[in-house]
């Protein structure tokens, strides 16, 4: 599957400080209309701010109107499926995992605008990775389309409490540089936390859950890919999960994690964990490290300096066998639904929100939580780079400097009901608590995979 390097990344140049100032809007104050906006409600006030006053600026630009609503994750995804469903749409959506659950099934039923005069006003601006991210098949024109309008990302990064591993004797340097034995670093301080009192205190904070929506799937994959996984899904839309490669990986992955519950090394809890939880877990600290997307666990924390400092931020230690793992960029960004009253005034405001110098305005008022999708951007603003906040850093160099992977549902919509029928957690919960052999409850995950992707064929050109 392609990835994206350090030197391809360096490699591009922008030239975004010479850009100057903003496009000019793309339509005329005379034909000023309006277009209604769901927007995924931030994790810290700061994005929300930020979301305003982008707001602001496009109407002030443009003489359109935005009508927004800033609503919650969840609930935002319930009305983002029932609006589709009866066909009384918005305008535009943004939510953060739409990439991941509404927009691969909805392209495939060719329910969605398709948006490449968006996306193709910043081609040459985009992250490699990004630009593959946007694009999803439709079965109805049978041809892949931009279905998304990307303007931001995420990654897995671990989140470790210095003062944690400090405490229970040991040094975060010492650990080690490949992905099991990195796990395994942390298992000890446990018990020599807990005879120090801290007798709720758990290593690892792995989500074995099949609560979703999203972290146990996202933990299974960065799993998946650490072990040789990456190619069960190709960028063709084929699955290849008669692979041994893959077979192979599935096992050791499903093996581990249930392993480290069975262990004691997980709290008990997080089989039932819903994407929230690991936070609540990690800030209580409940867990000693915790892989888990974005920085919003940092941010949580951003204006409580002793804590905030206290937690070390990692990007992923090699895989395995000794090379580097490839962070799944999950690549986020706004669509348009099909049956919305203005199109038009739809994609002029995504073409306003796309442009290099607002998006990285948005994002950097929202304190960084998202990256950006152009790496060009590393180079004309120093924030994102920036050495005093290593968080922000890490978090940075993992999904814009460091190899990344396009997630599995952009190849194949049939993935993204995988992961909504939370398959992995069902068979990490099969072995939990059924006793299955991670080879039998590898099978038996394989097999639904199968039976779901056969679902979903994609004619080759």
């Amino acid at each position: 599957m392609p990835m994206v390097s350090r030197r391809s990344v360096l490699r591009t140049s922008l030239g975004l400080a010479a850009a100057g100032a903003l496009a000019r809007p793309y339509i005329a104050r005379a034909e000023a209309k309006t277009a209604t906006v769901w927007w995924t409600q931030g994790f810290v006030p700061e994005e929300d701010a930020s979301f305003r006053s982008m707001v602001a600026d496009y109407e002030k630009a443009s003489g359109n109107k935005i009508d927004y609503s800033l609503i919650p994750f969840a609930p935002l995804m319930q009305k983002i499926v029932s609006a589709i469903t009866s066909g009384e749409v918005p305008d535009v959506m943004s939510h953060d995992i739409a990439n991941q659950t509404v927009i691969p099934q909805n392209a495939w039923h060719d329910k969605l605008v398709d948006v490449s005069d968006v996306v193709e006003t910043q081609k040459a601006n985009y992250l490699p990775t990004a630009y593959l991210a946007a694009q999803f098949y439709n079965s109805v024109e049978k041809k892949r389309g931009f279905y998304l309008a990307p303007f931001k990302a995420g990654v897995l990064p671990f989140h470790v409490w210095n003062s944690l591993v400090e405490k229970s004797g040991y040094k975060l340097a010492d650990a080690p540089k490949t992905w099991d034995a990195f796990f395994d670093f942390f298992k000890p301080m446990q018990q020599k936390l807990r005879d120090q009192g801290m007798r709720g205190v758990y290593s690892l904070g792995l989500q074995p859950t099949t609560a979703g929506p999203a972290d146990g799937n996202n933990t299974f994959h960065a799993f998946l890919i650490a072990n040789g996984g990456n190619g069960i899904v190709t960028q063709d839309g084929r699955a290849h999960l008669d692979d041994p490669k893959v077979e192979d990986a599935v096992i050791k992955s499903l093996a581990y994690i249930a392993n480290a519950v069975k262990g004691g090394y997980v709290p008990p809890g997080a089989v039932s964990w819903n994407d929230a939880d690991d936070n609540n877990a990690f800030h209580a600290k409940q867990i000693v490290m915790d892989l888990d997307g974005t920085i919003s666990t940092e941010l949580a924390l951003y204006h409580n300096k002793a804590d905030y400092d206290d937690i070390t931020t990692l990007g992923l230690p090699l895989d395995n066998s000794g090379q580097p793992t490839p962070a799944q960029l999950l690549v986020d960004g706004a669509f348009i639904p099909k049956g919305g009253k203005n199109v038009e005034v739809a994609k002029d405001f995504l073409k306003y929100v796309v442009q290099p110098q607002v998006t990285n305005a948005y994002l950097k008022a929202g304190l960084g939580r998202w990256l950006p999708v152009m790496p060009g951007l590393l180079k004309t603003d120093a924030f994102w780079l920036d050495p005093k906040d290593p968080h922000r850093l890490a978090y940075v160099t993992e999904g814009l400097v460091s190899p990344t992977v396009v997630s599995y549902p952009i190849f194949n919509p049939g993935y993204a009901e995988v992961n909504a029928q939370q398959i992995w957690g069902v068979a990490i919960a099969d072995i939990l608590r059924n006793g299955a052999t991670p080879q039998a409850a590898a099978k038996t995950a394989l097999t639904k995979v199968a039976s779901v992707l056969a679902r979903y064929p994609i004619a080759q050109s």
